[in-house]
C-alpha cells in the first residue's frame, strides 16, 4: 500500500463534517448552514447516523453551535472580500468545504487550507476521486506539527503574500493548543498586512458555561483525552482579548456564542439552539 492509503482525516474533523450534514438532514428548515459535501468526502458506512456521537437529540446543541460559527465565518469572509481582500487562510481547516460549495466566490480568492499532513493527503485524494479536483486558487498546505513544522513558513512557501491583507480563520483549534502556542500564533498574525482580519474560536472555562450545557462539556473531556486530542486550554473572554491586544492587534472584539444564537436561531419554533461554551475572537490589523 502507498503512504497515501495509510493517511486518514482527524476524527474531530470527521465529526464536524458529519454534524454539518446532520443539520441539513434532521433539523427543520430554514437551515442555518447547508453543507453535505463533507458527508460525501467522508463517505461513512451505512448507519452512520446511529453512531453515539451522531445521536440527533443528544448532539443537537453541538451541531447547532458548529453551523452557527460556520455561518458567521463565511459571512465575515464575504464582507471582507467585498472590501478587496483576496487571501483566505484556514488554520486547522479540517474538512472545510467552502471551496467546493462556493467555487464562484472562492475562485476570486487564494484559499489556503492548513492542517496536519494525514488530513491534507487524504482530503486531496478524496477531492480528486469525487471530481472536485484541486483548482489553482486552492492550496492544501500540510504541516507536520508533531515534528515541529512551522505553519507560517509552509504557508508562505505555498504562495501566501504577507504584504497583502488576508482573512485568517481558526475554528475549533485553540482548545487543543497550549496558551503559549496560541499567544505565539497571535503575535505572528498581528503582523499581517493592515486590513487583515482574524476570527478565532475559543472555549470558555466550565464556570462560564450555562448550567444546562456544563454536564455535556464535562462528559466530553475524558472522551477527547481517550481519542488522543485532549482539551488543553480554556479562556475567559477578557483573557482572550488581552492576549490579542498584547500580540499587537489594532482592534479586538468578543463575539459570544449567545450573540450568534440570537442572530441565527431566535425565530426558530423547534427549540434548536447552540450549546454554550465556545466564543469567538475577531481581531483586525
Amino acid at each position: 500500500m502507498t503512504d497515501e492509503q495509510h493517511e486518514e482525516p482527524d476524527s474531530t474533523a470527521v465529526r464536524v463534517a458529519l454534524w454539518r450534514a446532520l443539520h441539513v438532514q434532521v433539523d427543520a428548515p430554514p437551515h442555518v448552514f447547508e453543507d453535505e459535501v463533507g458527508l460525501r468526502l467522508v463517505a461513512p458506512e451505512d448507519g452512520w447516523r446511529r453512531r453515539p456521537d451522531m445521536d440527533p437529540l443528544a448532539t443537537r446543541g453541538f451541531r447547532a453551535a458548529i453551523v452557527s460559527r460556520a455561518r458567521c465565518v463565511e459571512e465575515m469572509v464575504t464582507e471582507r472580500v467585498a472590501h478587496g481582500v483576496t487571501q483566505y487562510v484556514l488554520l486547522g481547516a479540517g474538512l472545510d468545504t467552502f471551496a467546493q460549495r462556493r467555487p464562484e466566490f472562492a475562485s476570486r480568492l487564494r484559499v489556503f487550507e492548513i492542517d496536519q499532513r494525514g488530513t491534507q493527503v487524504w482530503k486531496r485524494r478524496r477531492l480528486i476521486e469525487l471530481g472536485y479536483g484541486i483548482p489553482d486558487w486552492l492550496c492544501l498546505v500540510p504541516v507536520d506539527f508533531e515534528a515541529g513544522g512551522d505553519w507560517w513558513e509552509e504557508l508562505c512557501h505555498a504562495g501566501f503574500d504577507p504584504g497583502r491583507p488576508a482573512v485568517v480563520v481558526s475554528t475549533g483549534v485553540s482548545l487543543y493548543l497550549s496558551k503559549e502556542a496560541t499567544a505565539a500564533s497571535l503575535r505572528r498574525l498581528a503582523r499581517l498586512a493592515p486590513g487583515s482580519t482574524l476570527a478565532m474560536t475559543f472555549m470558555l472555562p466550565a464556570e462560564l458555561v450555562e448550567d444546562a450545557d456544563r454536564p455535556a462539556l464535562e462528559a466530553t473531556k475524558p472522551r477527547a483525552q481517550a481519542s488522543g486530542t485532549p482539551f488543553v486550554s480554556f479562556y475567559t473572554p477578557a483573557e482572550m482579548l488581552a492576549l490579542a491586544r498584547a500580540a499587537g492587534f489594532a482592534d479586538v472584539r468578543h463575539v459570544s456564542g449567545t450573540a450568534l444564537a440570537e442572530q441565527y436561531f431566535a425565530d426558530r419554533t423547534d427549540g434548536l439552539r447552540p450549546s454554550s461554551g465556545e466564543d469567538l475572537l475577531v481581531a483586525t490589523t
